[in-house]
């Protein structure tokens, strides 16, 4: 439950596949290695490096109340990926639960501003860290702790754009975690 790349100063309005391809780009921007990849919302594209969840499925959490049971590989895997997203979206609560200011519209001027975001997710960052027990975690249920993120040297993403090998691998993935799911 950690930040490991912050892109403060985009508009609410900006598409976010717009924003991360900007974050792509950069000089010094986010950094996918080949082979590794990011859970990304149904707003993005499944493409390499970025796994979006199947359209048309069900997939919000909410959906999977009541002892409701994926019926097919896709809907699996749309509930897992939700399940992992999760987590992200914790994440942010947290953070906003630790900093009041992000809670509210902001006065600063722009470039005051991108700083206090970057300033609160290096502080979040270093509390997770060196805290033993932090005291907003009681208010949030099941809520992991992830493990340090490897630094991969070597080739990284440099675009976004749709994959038929991507969708196909997503297919497979989903497929093995269905037959492995019934068969258990």
């Amino acid at each position: 439950m950690q930040f490991i790349y912050v892109l403060p100063g985009w508009e609410g309005s900006a598409s976010d596949a717009r924003v991360l391809r900007d974050a792509i780009n950069r000089r010094n921007g986010l950094k996918v290695p080949t082979g590794n990849y990011y859970l990304v919302d149904g707003g993005y594209t499944n493409g390499e490096g970025f796994l979006a969840p199947y359209r048309g499925s069900r997939y919000h959490l909410s959906e999977w109340r009541h002892r409701r049971v994926p019926t097919n590989p896709r809907e699996l895997y749309n509930k897992r990926h939700a399940q992992a997203r999760n987590v992200i979206e914790r994440t942010f609560g947290l953070l906003k639960m630790r900093w009041a200011i992000l809670r509210s519209p902001s006065y600063y001027p722009v470039k005051t501003h991108n700083r206090i975001i970057i300033a609160c997710c290096l502080l979040h960052n270093f509390i997770r860290r060196e805290m033993s027990i932090d005291p907003l975690e009681t208010e949030l249920e099941n809520m992991p702790i992830n493990e340090e993120v490897d630094e991969h040297p070597g080739d990284n993403i440099e675009t976004i754009e749709p994959s038929a090998a991507w969708t196909a691998w997503r297919d497979t993935l989903a497929n093995e975690m269905y037959n492995d799911w019934v068969n258990h």
